[in-house]
């Protein structure tokens, strides 16, 4: 059995909420989960189950108002990142954990170049001097596959998998231990986001790093993860590696994922049409009683529609949150 890698960040009991007209709504309700030093985790799920506010809430970026971090702690190393004061939190972000945004186009700043951004950074996590953070910043460029007159370019200048790119360099321009990447390979073609993986993959293993995928593709948690988390409705309702997952899935929701996407078949003979998951995500201030994806289940029992499952392992490292699976059913 492969040897589980010591936490490198732990989060336990994180619940968020947003204050809206029609009263608190919950986006993540109470959801705990690990990532090992040097592992890439995947969280997956449909748009608004709470992937994104999750990640954002380890670098405290939820906006506040109208979103508040209502309970829980996230443990990086021996730092409770919840409650750190201003100036420590500013140092740790970029520095110990970076992360690259959905969008880079809104987060590269339009009237500055590419080189200036990157070695803005760098100054300001580290001790070395301006000329020796264009050196850094050209390395790090050349080291994501871009040519060096990038460093004079501004970002309507560049194709949307360059400025992905140059995302990623800014990020592990102060070589930080954990990674948080928010849809990396959102909007970008096929071949693009295949080269893009391929130098996440690199990357990890030339640094060491740890990786949190957040991804709605369940073909780039194939490809990049060992461990995935599965969230509906602001909880995690099955968490496995990845082979386990892809082998054996056990929630509905997750096979009902798995069915939505489509396979090439080697037989044409085989070719089957895609199932849908019937009905829709349910409103986060209208959640149903019970289990919160039974309206859509298709092995929905009496039981879930009145009592909420719980995260329990039903295999090794393998948790679900389902009655399918509690002993006796």
């Amino acid at each position: 059995m492969r040897k589980i890698p010591e936490a490198e960040l732990k989060i336990k009991g994180l619940k968020v909420s947003f204050a809206t007209d029609q009263g608190m709504l919950t986006a993540v309700n109470g959801i705990s989960y690990e990532i090992g030093r040097g592992e890439t985790l995947a969280i997956v799920g449909e748009s608004g189950c709470g992937k994104t506010v999750s990640a954002l809430s380890i670098l405290r970026l939820v906006p506040e108002p109208p979103g508040k971090i209502v309970a829980g702690e996230i443990l990086f190393g021996d730092t409770d990142i919840l409650k750190l004061s201003a100036k420590p939190l500013r140092e740790l972000r970029g520095r110990d954990i970076s992360m690259i945004f959905q969008d880079p186009m809104t987060c590269l700043n339009p009237v500055l170049t590419v080189g200036h951004q990157i070695v803005e950074t760098i100054l300001r996590h580290t001790p070395l001097s301006r000329d020796e953070a264009r050196s850094s910043a050209g390395d790090l460029l050349r080291r994501v596959e871009l040519p060096g007159e990038t460093m004079g370019q501004y970002p309507h200048q560049l194709s949307g998998g360059m400025r992905q790119r140059v995302m990623i360099a800014m990020a592990l321009s102060c070589s930080p231990r954990l990674l948080i990447a928010d849809e990396p390979t959102t909007a970008l073609d096929v071949m693009i986001q295949a080269q893009i993986l391929d130098l996440l993959k690199q990357l990890k293993d030339e640094t060491g790093m740890s990786i949190l995928l957040i991804t709605h593709d369940l073909g780039v948690v194939c490809e990049v993860a060992q461990r995935v988390l599965v969230m509906y409705a602001g909880e995690i309702v099955e968490s496995a590696p990845v082979s386990t997952l892809f082998q054996t899935p056990l929630h509905p929701y997750t096979r009902g994922l798995m069915n939505s996407v489509p396979k090439l078949e080697a037989d044409a003979s085989h070719t089957r049409r895609l199932e849908e998951i019937s009905g829709n995500v349910p409103l986060l201030n209208d959640l149903p009683r019970g289990c919160s994806f039974h309206p859509r289940c298709p092995s929905v029992m009496e039981r879930c529609q009145s009592e909420k499952p719980g995260l329990r392992e039903v295999l090794p490292r393998h948790q679900v949150s389902c009655w399918l699976h509690e002993e006796g059913a």
